[in-house]
Formats: C-alpha cells, structure tokens, sequence
C-alpha cells in the first residue's frame, strides 16, 4: 500500500472523518490528500495554492469526489481533472448524496470512473468505503 494515495475532495467534516476512518481501519492507504472545495481538492492535483511546490508527478491512485459543494461543485472539478493531460486518466469516483439522475449522467459524461451514493446509514457508509478502498487500492491497476 506504500505510495498509494487517495484524494478527498469533500466540504462535510463529518464524512471526512468517517471516511478516512473507514479507510484506516483496513489499512488502505498509507497517505491521504484531502481537499475541502475545488480550489484544494484541484490544488493537490495540479500543485497550486497552498499545494504549490508539490511534485505533481506522483498523483493519487484514485480521488472520491463530492459533488454537492458550495463554490463550485464537484462536477466542475472533474470537468477541470479530465481537461488537463496530466490528470486526464486519473480515477474519479463520484461519492455524493445526491441521486437525481442528471448529476449521474453529467458525471459519467465528464468521465467519472464510477457513481457512488453515499448509504446514510453509518455502518453502510463505512462497508462502501472500504470496498471503495479495496477495489481501487488493491485489486485495480492504474493507468
């Protein structure tokens, strides 16, 4: 698991915690990026803002994304992920509560790998998660 990262583009504290939670509890990951917006979130990948100076050749393994987030949603920042060669091939998970059809649609329209709806119940969030773990840190090989 040594180098395998996963980025967190999330805006609720809760799900963050929850999320690295379940994440750790499997021993998932070694290092995790976690950006709170797009302009985080994107700086981690493109090595600006706060971000800047990063070497921005090693990326994540695969980034779960948010879409409901207030500034600009997640939708944008995938759109701006699949827009840069650098990123253009970098796992995108959709992880929202959002279940209208449209944003599911979008999402797989602007490239995202995969659509997850966050399950409200604790102990569902936390399964999803670590299959989410296991699936793109374990048994999938990147590109």
């Amino acid at each position: 698991m040594k180098d395998k990262i996963i980025l967190l583009v999330e805006d609720n504290p809760d799900d963050v915690k929850l999320t690295l939670r379940a994440l750790k509890k499997k021993q998932y990951q070694e290092r995790s990026g976690r950006g709170r917006g797009r302009r985080r979130g994107s700086g981690l990948s493109f090595g600006t803002g706060k971000f800047a100076g990063r070497n921005t050749g090693i990326l994540p393994q695969v980034v779960l994304l948010d879409l409901k987030m207030p500034k600009m949603d997640g939708l944008e920042v995938l759109h701006r992920i699949r827009s840069d060669e650098r990123t253009r091939v970098l796992p995108v998970v959709i992880l929202t509560t959002s279940s209208e059809d449209k944003d599911r649609v979008d999402s797989y329209k602007l490239g995202a790998n995969s659509y997850i709806r966050k399950p409200v119940d604790f102990n569902q969030f936390v399964a999803a998660v670590q299959q989410l773990g296991l699936y793109w840190l374990v048994l999938n090989e990147s590109p």
